[in-house]
């Protein structure tokens, strides 16, 4: 009898969208408590996620590979060496992919918080993981995690996961860095600010042949709350007012322009479409397809 299975294939999902494919990738997915959430009692977290059949606060960490003309562009970096065990996965599934991480020629991060910049260097040499690649974020992200004003006002848990571990991983790139304020950031790709979760916090836009795809970012980190609770925050929010604004302009666009979306904390893979229903908002699933 063959060996019980004890972990799971390889996550790697692609979808086309116009002549581009894009592929979701997985980092892993780490258990978290309801206290990373604001403006939401226990007993109602608890009850929406029961509601969507799931009992744990689950954060699943998702980045994006796009093969755009002769570009190939990655969406995020993962969480590397230092959110532990359950997460950190991208560079391998990027093997199983069949990717050589130095093939990759852009780096678009949506932020620079650790779960999406810190897969970035090797933690422990302080090598660039994607040696050709140029690294392109929104300009008030290293003017945030780079000033030292900004971090002493941090908590010591922010100072070292966040403000010095964007600074560690953004330094094997710092001769070849671009930012931008909006726009066209990438052939096919235009940049969307939604601040709030941080002071650059991007949507990217991709639209090739009449067809399009939202890449949220961070729009939300706990769908079963907060998609029908937009008004919930995140601890981690640098401005919680304007993280909300965000997303509920986020949310509108989508369901108005009945939008293809993705994120990062969406569950894998993560398509799918954004539904009124009635104040609030409702995720629907895309269907998984066999076909490109």
């Amino acid at each position: 009898m063959p060996s019980r299975p004890t972990t799971q294939i390889p996550t790697i999902y692609h979808r086309r969208i116009g002549e581009i494919v894009v592929t979701a990738l997985s980092d892993g997915a780490i258990e978290r408590t309801h206290e990373m959430m604001r403006d939401v009692p226990e007993d109602e977290g608890r009850r929406l996620l029961a509601k969507a059949f799931r009992d744990r606060f689950l954060l699943s960490i998702n980045a994006f590979l796009i093969w755009s003309g002769d570009r190939l562009i990655l969406v995020e970096t993962g969480s590397g060496d230092y959110l532990g065990p359950e997460a950190g996965r991208l560079l391998s599934n990027l093997g199983h992919a069949g990717i050589d991480p130095a093939a990759i020629d852009t780096i678009l991060l949506t932020h620079m918080h650790p779960d999406h910049s810190a897969g970035l260097a090797d933690m422990k040499t302080a090598k660039a993981n994607f040696p050709n690649a140029e690294l392109v974020v929104h300009e008030n992200e290293p003017r945030h995690w780079f000033d030292d004003a900004a971090m002493a006002r941090g908590t010591e848990r922010e100072k070292k996961l966040m403000f010095q571990q964007a600074r560690e991983q953004c330094a094997p790139y710092r001769d070849r860095m671009v930012t931008f304020k909006d726009g066209e950031v990438a052939p096919g790709i235009t940049a969307i600010p939604c601040q709030g979760h941080t002071p650059g916090h991007t949507a990217f836009l991709i639209e090739s042949a009449g067809e399009s795809l939202l890449i949220w970012g961070d729009t939300v980190h706990m769908p079963e709350v907060q998609v029908p609770r937009p008004e919930v925050t995140m601890v981690v929010d640098t401005d919680p007012a304007m993280a909300e604004a965000s997303r509920r302009r986020i949310f509108d666009m989508a369901a108005s322009e009945r939008l293809l979306v993705t994120g990062m904390h969406l569950h894998y893979p993560g398509f799918g479409h954004v539904a009124r229903e009635g104040d609030a908002y409702r995720f629907v699933p895309e269907a998984w397809r066999q076909q490109l």
